[in-house]
């Protein structure tokens, strides 16, 4: 459903649903997500390279972590979102 929300910009159809003016929607979740981890991904690199001294392992390590990452912090984000305290 949330893929749906953010592929097909869908609201839910939900009988009775009221939009949560203060949330944030996913796509904009996955957009601070993906540049987030763009950052990330490359401290991830450099600090491979600089301990490993192989290229082809850093970058591997890299993207490993760039893909883990990504999910959780979507899913982090998620959770946060619902929570009113500080908001």
């Amino acid at each position: 459903m949330i893929l749906d929300q953010i592929i097909f910009n869908k609201k839910a159809q939900t009988k009775g649903f009221k939009e949560d003016k203060t949330s944030e929607k996913p796509l904009r979740s996955v957009l601070k997500a993906l540049s987030w981890r763009v950052i990330g991904t490359i401290d991830t690199l450099i600090v491979s390279y600089l301990l490993t001294g192989e290229l082809s392992v850093a970058t591997s390590i890299a993207s490993i972590d760039f893909l883990t990452k990504l999910v959780l912090y979507f899913f982090h984000e998620r959770v946060w979102n619902k929570i009113k305290w500080g908001k």
